[in-house]
């Protein structure tokens, strides 16, 4: 019985860490949740999805159980620094942000590229002057940002990095990418397609992760990706266009969703797919990519 629990080591077995963390992360996040509704509600804020504010205060509200919850974790399960998690201000930190927004952000131009061959196009946007833009632009930048945060740090975080430490990365990335793709399920016009090309974007990060040991490249290419595709060119960014409320260009796709996504964005076509297969690639022959020395 005591085998089922505790390993060879005498340390609590991996998947276990892992429930241990979801319990403690959810209760904490859903006390988090409450208080901050209605303190907003309080303010005057209407929580609901269609709000930056409420969108942003959610993000942070649940990133900051994430991030504490895994460094607790890491400390009193497996005896690990706080800079295990791969969130922390290493000497590489910097360097990995900007080469993950780089490469989010030619990524997704890539998937443009195959995308126009089926006749998607863009049109400046004229309808909006220069300063609600640019304001537009900010909230969308704060909301993406602590969004795409959050996510990693759930999906590419402790949980992940449990099972890698346990020399089980491929079931990290099978699991991560799963979960990762069924939390999309209920977007706006999801299909079969769309799901798959975000378990595929889930093996992109979590591939990320695994060449750097750091969640900062992650970050910047998750984050990069959503926003140059709704800010910058104006598509939908898993089927949500209230992401990004104004954008620098109007989306004209007249199809094929195969190719394009339509509705849903290039998540939902095989332009994402070809995209971020060659992103694959790109992660293991660009200079500056560094592993964080292991925990």
């Amino acid at each position: 019985m005591n085998e089922l629990f505790i390993d060879n080591n005498g340390k609590l077995r991996s998947g276990w860490r892992i429930v241990v963390f979801l319990l403690v992360f959810l209760f904490i996040a859903v006390v988090l949740g409450v208080i901050s509704e209605s303190i907003l509600a309080g303010l005057g804020y209407e929580a609901g999805e269609d709000s930056s504010v409420f969108r942003l205060t959610n993000g942070i509200v649940s990133i900051i159980p994430a991030l504490f919850v895994g460094w607790a974790c890491g400390k009193k399960l497996e005896s690990l620094p706080i800079s295990a998690l791969g969130a922390s201000f290493t000497t590489g930190w910097l360097r990995h942000l900007l080469i993950g927004v780089g490469l989010g952000s030619v990524t997704l131009i890539i998937a443009v590229l195959i995308a126009l061959a089926g006749g998607l196009r863009f049109s400046i946007n004229h309808e909006i002057s220069l300063q609600p833009l640019l304001i537009g632009l900010a909230t969308s930048f704060l909301v993406l940002a602590v969004a795409a945060a959050f996510e990693e740090v759930l999906f590419r975080g402790y949980i992940f990095q449990t099972l890698v430490r346990s020399d089980l990365a491929w079931l990290a990335i099978v699991l991560t990418s799963v979960g990762f793709g069924f939390a999309h399920f209920y977007n706006p016009t999801a299909s079969v397609f769309s799901i798959a090309n975000t378990m595929l974007a889930g093996v992109w990060f979590g591939l990320a992760y695994l060449k750097t040991r750091d969640l900062w490249f992650v970050w910047g290419l998750h984050f990069a990706w959503n926003w140059v595709q709704g800010a910058v060119f104006g598509i939908e960014i898993s089927g949500l266009r209230n992401l990004t409320p104004v954008s620098i260009l109007t989306e004209i796709d007249p199809g094929p969703a195969w190719l394009t996504g339509q509705s849903y964005g290039l998540e939902g076509g095989i332009a994402c797919t070809i995209a971020i297969i060659i992103s694959i690639g790109l992660i293991y022959v660009l200079p500056g990519l560094k592993s964080e020395p292991p925990a």
